[in-house]
């Protein structure tokens, strides 16, 4: 059974066949300004709290959660010696929730982690599964909400299935909050063609702003 730490992972590189490297989904949809982020920033500095050690811990819970779940359904053994038991025993607790929607939920992963890229961008696509005949995109996410900006990256996500011979039904976000405050969360998208064109526009801005 492999072993595996995302803590310990090189940053990954996309490029196309002629080894040019090619901008992630979540650096395209990262030209937009995220004030949602900017008030919770705020809100936090009133309440006397660094933001800056409050995310790296937030971060640890959520990194750990999103692996956690994918092994779930790989099958890895994770490395836990880099997380604190507390890290642990928190990334557990929020993923009660989670283990109870799967107990309800058909699901038969058809890709899981799957780097793909389609000449003009990369990602890494956390599932495509199948749930009741159809194949459906899943992307986990840890935080305390679902947001506009999550919806034009799995808009990015679809294309690149598409691109790649993936046939795909339908999309959902899973957000699995890092502690009980945030709760956990699932929606659906039936219809991506307004993310998908928003997408699409934020691909051809970076473009624009990258070119010489």
């Amino acid at each position: 059974m492999n072993v595996k730490n995302k803590r310990n992972r090189i940053h990954t590189v996309y490029k196309d066949i002629n080894g040019k490297r090619l901008p992630g989904c979540t650096t395209i949809t990262g030209i937009l300004a995220k004030p949602a982020l900017i008030d919770w920033a705020w809100r936090l500095g009133i309440d006397g709290l660094d933001y800056k050690k409050y995310t790296d811990d937030l971060a640890n819970v959520g990194t750990l959660a999103h692996e956690m779940i994918q092994s779930h359904f790989t099958g890895e053994k994770l490395d836990l010696n880099e997380f604190s038991k507390n890290d642990i025993d928190r990334a557990e607790n929020a993923l009660i929730s989670f283990y109870n929607w799967i107990d309800t939920m058909p699901i038969k992963p058809i890709l899981n982690e799957a780097q793909l890229t389609n000449g003009d961008f990369g990602g890494t696509v956390d599932m495509l599964a199948e749930i009741d005949g159809r194949n459906v995109l899943i992307d986990f996410k840890t935080g305390s909400g679902i947001y506009d900006d999550m919806g034009y990256q799995l808009a990015g996500y679809k294309i690149l299935l598409e691109s790649n011979g993936h046939k795909v039904d339908q999309a959902m976000i899973v957000r699995v909050g890092r502690d009980e405050q945030e709760g956990f969360e699932v929606k659906s998208f039936s219809d991506l063609s307004k993310y998908e064109a928003i997408f699409n526009h934020l691909l051809a801005i970076y473009k624009l702003k990258r070119a010489k």
